[in-house]
């Protein structure tokens, strides 16, 4: 049988210099460690510097490497896992819930979370923010967009602004029966907002992680989360929820 096309392609020189710089990232840095710059690196390689750069970038995206602002580039520790469950359906803040309330106000939403939420253009919704940590690190945050119409009875909370009025808000929507979820996983770049709470560059790599809380028939709520890509990773089961957990096989290696 003949080679196809892309068979008879050669690997890019960027990618075999990921490999050779894999091996470099085991065998001579320890996790934190901050890399030598660009030109140094070139050097030592005998490549271009835009080859460099496109076996950076990959490591970074593979969650080899962090670009830390004023740092520079570091060798990057292992990933935790971020497990996508589909069996328990919960509403956002309920017990066990690892999310952090941070603030929440009337918002006029993006024109794509207001098609999902089938309000008009300019509705303005709850917009419930929410951060969430492992082991002592920022890992991700949400923005939990919640219709009028799904609390009604949230104008009777006297709570003005901060985490108190997101935990009320989230109180008044666990009053729905919660009729099932649908959840969504991307990859998507930080936009400036995201990338200044998670410490990363804007346009860093991100995991979105879009869920829709269904009740009374139609969409009462929804949760766009945004994970790091490089410290996240997805696992996929049959646990609850979005969860993270360390990867011991990555922690041994």
């Amino acid at each position: 049988m003949g080679t196809t096309q892309l068979e008879s392609v050669p690997e890019p020189k960027y990618w075999h210099l990921k490999t050779v710089l894999t091996e470099a990232l085991d065998s001579e840095f320890s996790v934190g460690e901050i890399l030598p710059n660009e030109r140094d690196l070139a050097a030592r390689f005998g490549v271009a510097r835009a080859t460099l750069r496109q076996a950076l970038e990959q490591l970074e995206l593979e969650g080899r490497l962090q670009r830390r602002r004023g740092v520079g580039t570091t060798v990057a520790p292992p990933r935790v896992g971020v497990a996508v469950g589909t069996e328990q359906h919960t509403w956002p803040g309920a017990a066990g819930d690892a999310w952090q309330p941070v603030d929440s106000a009337q918002e006029t939403p993006p024109a794509a979370v207001a098609a999902g939420l089938e309000t008009g253009p300019d509705d303005a919704v709850h917009t419930v923010r929410r951060s969430r940590t492992s082991h002592g690190q920022l890992v991700a945050t949400e923005l939990l967009y919640i219709p009028a119409d799904s609390v009604p009875d949230l104008t009777a909370i006297d709570a003005p602004s901060g985490p108190a009025r997101a935990r009320a808000v989230l109180r008044e929507l666990q009053r729905l029966e919660l009729e099932g979820q649908e959840r969504a996983v991307e990859l998507g770049s930080a936009r400036a907002d995201d990338a200044r709470e998670l410490d990363r560059l804007p346009g860093s790599p991100v995991l979105v992680v879009t869920t829709r809380f269904f009740a009374r028939g139609r969409t009462a709520a929804l949760s766009v989360a945004t994970y790091r890509a490089d410290t996240c990773r997805l696992t996929f089961g049959d646990s609850a929820g979005v969860e993270i957990h360390h990867d011991p096989e990555r922690q041994a290696s």
